[in-house]
């Protein structure tokens, strides 16, 4: 590597900083062994931003975010910040930091490794071998929608509302991701909507549909309603390769498509903009959240933020081969049979954060070897 990569790490709030510090032993593993510098800086996000300045997100930490290569963040939230107001909620940061940096598209996918198939809630046979990705849009939707808001009604009644939009460029840009995903994988998109109740999924469903025909005639396209979706996904989920989806539809669907693999602690996550200048704004985080009942106590799974940084290597700086070894390091620990106590199986053996991470740097060191 030529030159060093800007890397800022958000470790937020519960086990973010447990398991942001397994991630900066790897990261440090890949300058000794492979000579890949990352110039790492740290800033605060969430509640622990909240005690620290008095917002769960500051203007200097998204000045800092927008110009760092890729940005890492770990979890945020937790009972004690329960009671704060909306725009004072740790989320409110981790919304906040994704709309400033312009990303549009959330990257989750859901691969079962083959050691914890059986960790599964459903049929080892229905989920062996399983590979999807989910393609959300992020940064639209009934989550940014406007109007919104409580009105007082009078006489004891009152009248909640959102708005559920998406326009062209919304759609297009958010299809146009999945379709090149696709591209690398197996070819196959399922465009999931409410076209049958909703104007708005009318609007999505004619926009993919054009997309699909202007530019990515060679990409099986297929189109489900978000109820059937969620059934196909618990009856039959290795029918599916990208599944492509607005906000609300596609939170909802990537933490169902999460459990298929047997714990969210297992799933990453990457968040990702519009290039701009030769720079694709980019997050990557684990699925999981804060977990603050576990937090501190050593017991944290660190394998979803781990998996996150792979996709870093992979998305923001193409380096696919680091990628791998990292991926492949995870793959040999869980087949020797360690588990952190959100896997645990019948036989295998319970292990710490810290002795997780050890396993994963000697698997590591082998490699160098």
């Amino acid at each position: 590597m030529t030159a060093n990569k800007q890397l800022l790490m958000l470790p937020g709030d519960g086990i973010g900083r447990e398991v942001m510090a397994v991630t900066e032993r790897v990261i440090d593993w890949y300058a000794k062994y492979r000579s890949l510098q990352f110039d790492v800086e740290h800033d605060l996000i969430g509640g622990i931003a909240f005690d620290t300045h008095g917002t769960p997100l500051t203007d200097s930490a998204i000045e800092r975010a927008k110009q760092a290569d890729a940005v890492l963040l770990g979890a945020v939230g937790g009972p004690q910040w329960d009671g704060l107001a909306r725009e004072h909620k740790p989320e409110a940061g981790l919304l906040k930091i994704r709309k400033e940096m312009g990303l549009f598209a959330n990257l989750r996918p859901a691969v079962v490794f083959p050691a914890l198939a059986e960790a599964s809630t459903l049929k080892t046979e229905l989920v062996s071998g399983l590979d999807i990705m989910v393609v959300r849009e992020l940064t639209g939707g009934i989550y940014f929608g406007e109007p919104r808001g409580i009105d007082d009604l009078g006489g004891g009644e009152r009248k909640g509302f959102n708005t559920m939009v998406y326009t062209t460029e919304e759609v297009r840009r958010i299809a146009r991701v999945a379709f090149d995903l696709a591209k690398k994988r197996n070819g196959r998109v399922c465009s999931v909507d409410k076209a049958n109740v909703l104007d708005v999924s009318i609007l999505w469903r004619e926009e993919v549909i054009a997309l699909h025909q202007e530019e990515y005639p060679d990409i099986e396209l297929s189109h489900m309603y978000v109820d059937n979706a969620a059934m196909q996904l618990v009856r039959d989920p290795k029918q599916f390769d990208v599944i492509v989806t607005g906000n609300m539809f596609g939170d909802i669907l990537s933490d169902a498509a999460a459990m298929l693999t047997g714990s969210l602690g297992m799933l990453p996550s990457a968040s990702l903009g519009a290039e701009a200048g030769g720079r694709i704004p980019s997050l990557y985080e684990p699925v999981h959240g804060s977990a603050p009942d576990i937090a501190g106590k050593d017991m944290a799974n660190p394998l979803a933020t781990l998996q996150s940084f792979s996709m870093m290597l992979r998305y923001s700086f193409d380096l696919a081969e680091e990628a791998q070894l990292l991926e492949t390091a995870i793959e040999r620990v869980l087949e020797s049979g360690l588990r952190t106590a959100d896997i645990m199986q019948d036989g295998k053996a319970r292990v710490s954060t810290s002795t997780m991470a050890d396993a994963i740097l000697r698997e590591l060191d082998k490699a160098a070897d």
